[in-house]
């Protein structure tokens, strides 16, 4: 068995991988963990009572956080005709059609979100396995498909955050940085919660959140204690 660094010595001695927390109490301890050399992210994981190989119930969306993500986002848009000028007054980092397609197929498409107006989604769609994989498929349920272009991009450079459960009924999403203040985090998290309560599906039943953790990039995972939670 691999020994523990002080680091990680260090953080299994503040908290009690057994033990549920207040959501102030979670934040508050993750951010006195020992820290490392760069801002970590903070992400939320939550277990839903759905059943991830039914069509009826996938849980998607976007959430505008109050505080942002605390990073700048690079947003690439795909459109034509007049939308191009919109997207780039907007502050896209990359606006257009062909010219993004060949650059995504070579694998030179360094960007965090990517928008589609709903005229060229049958082009961006051969880039579907480029995309797909790493999250950036426009779709219409996290607003990424749209006309209105400026409003999408203007959202997402002020820290909109895209959440999807996985297969096993999971989902995940980044709600801040360890530089936030633990109330910053908390009201990012309660946004965050809210969307995901009015996103359940019709067709779950029984208990919705089933469980819910906190993490940072290096440190612990904490459970939440359900009601602790202005649900």
């Amino acid at each position: 068995m691999a020994k523990l660094s002080k680091r990680q010595k260090a953080i299994k001695e503040k908290c009690d991988a057994q033990a549920s927390y207040t959501l102030s109490a979670a934040f508050e301890l993750l951010k006195a963990c020992p820290s490392v050399k760069f801002d970590e992210s903070v992400d939320v994981s939550i277990r839903l009572g759905v059943d991830a190989r039914k069509s009826d119930q996938l849980v998607r969306g976007a959430t505008a956080l109050p505080h942002g993500l605390g990073k700048q986002l690079k947003v690439a848009v795909f459109a034509q005709g007049e939308q191009v000028a919109k997207a780039e007054a907007a502050g896209a980092d990359a606006v257009g059609l062909q010219d993004l397609v060949e650059k995504a197929k070579q694998g030179d498409f360094d960007y965090d979100a990517v928008v589609a107006t709903p005229d060229v989604m049958s082009v961006v769609g051969s880039i579907g396995q480029v995309l797909g994989p790493r999250g950036l498929m426009p779709n219409p349920k996290d607003g990424t498909v749209s006309s209105d272009v400026a409003e999408t991009i203007g959202s997402i450079k002020a820290g909109r955050a895209k959440y999807r459960i996985d297969k096993a009924g999971i989902l995940h999403c980044s709600i801040g940085r360890l530089a936030f203040s633990a109330q910053q985090l908390e009201e990012n998290f309660n946004a965050l919660l809210g969307d995901v309560i009015k996103a359940k599906p019709p067709a779950a039943k029984g208990q919705y959140l089933k469980k819910i953790s906190v993490s940072s990039t290096m440190g612990p995972g904490l459970t939440i204690d359900p009601s602790s939670l202005s649900t």
